[in-house]
This record gives structure tokens, C-alpha cells and sequence, in this order.
């Protein structure tokens, strides 16, 4: 595992002090003057500077295999939701096919409205039957997308 600390990562504050023990998500990564690693960390709704030193990483953020296995999972269970309108059961595999193309080219647009479109027909599909065991797998990987989504275009 790659231990550097990057944008995107979540990290633990092990700094004695107002945020020790603290968990938060790296947005930026600079050097000072003295090129030591200056690390912004977002905790709850505020942005906080720490030394990379004062920082212990916690979960790396998903790599494009990681996301494209996630896409993968959701697909395997698509076929088991059954509340899906006729339309939505075709748009639903395709997009998630689209995604999976569109991920490694890195277009934050195209994969912003194929992640989007996607999402909305999950949601309206929970909806009706939220109780089903196959969605806590596909809650999980569309975390994962939605964070890979957010942090790496």
C-alpha cells in the first residue's frame, strides 16, 4: 500500500492538541518554505493545516481498478432489483456500462451525468423497496464512486 499521504485520503490527527484523534478528508497537499509537507484536512465544516508528521493515514482514496471493480458489483446486482420500470431496467445497465468506459478518460462531465442519472434511478428504485440485503452492496460501491468521483477529476 502506497503509505503517502494524497488528496482525497482520510487521515487521523495523532497531534496532541484541539483535534487529536480527529478524522478527516486531505483536500491539499503543499510544501512550506522548508519543503515539509503541508497537509489541509477537512474536519466536519472547517479546514484545518497540519505537518504531514502529525498525520496518520487511514483509507487510501479507490485507484481506477478499485472504481471500475465498484461499477462491476453494482451491475452484478442491477438484475435483482425488482421494482424497476421497464425503461429504467435497460437505461440502468447501460449507463452503468457507460461509466465503466467513461471512467478511465477521466471526462469529469461524462462521468458527473452518467454517475447523476444513475444515482436518481437507485434512489426512485430504494424507494419502493428499500429493504432488499443486495442494496447495502450497492450503497457501498456508489460511496465509493461518488468519493473517487469527488476527490480524483
Amino acid at each position: 500500500m502506497n503509505n503517502r499521504i494524497e488528496k482525497g485520503d482520510i487521515v487521523l490527527i495523532n497531534k496532541s492538541g484541539k483535534y487529536y484523534n480527529q478524522i478527516g478528508e486531505v483536500i491539499g497537499v503543499d510544501y512550506n518554505i522548508f519543503f515539509v509537507k503541508i497537509i489541509t484536512v477537512k474536519l466536519d465544516n472547517q479546514e484545518e493545516t497540519f505537518e504531514e508528521k502529525d498525520l496518520q493515514l487511514q483509507t487510501k482514496k479507490p485507484n481506477l481498478q478499485e472504481i471500475i471493480a465498484s461499477v462491476d458489483k453494482i451491475l452484478e446486482q442491477v438484475d435483482r432489483i425488482s421494482h424497476l420500470p421497464t425503461k429504467e431496467k435497460v437505461e440502468l445497465p447501460n449507463r452503468l456500462k457507460y461509466l465503466k468506459l467513461d471512467i478511465p478518460k477521466l471526462d469529469k462531465q461524462l462521468i458527473e451525468k452518467n454517475f447523476d442519472s444513475i444515482d436518481k434511478i437507485l434512489t426512485v428504485a430504494r424507494e419502493a423497496d428499500s429493504s432488499a440485503s443486495f442494496w447495502q452492496e450497492i450503497d457501498s460501491n456508489l460511496e465509493k464512486i461518488s468519493w473517487w468521483i469527488r476527490t480524483s477529476l
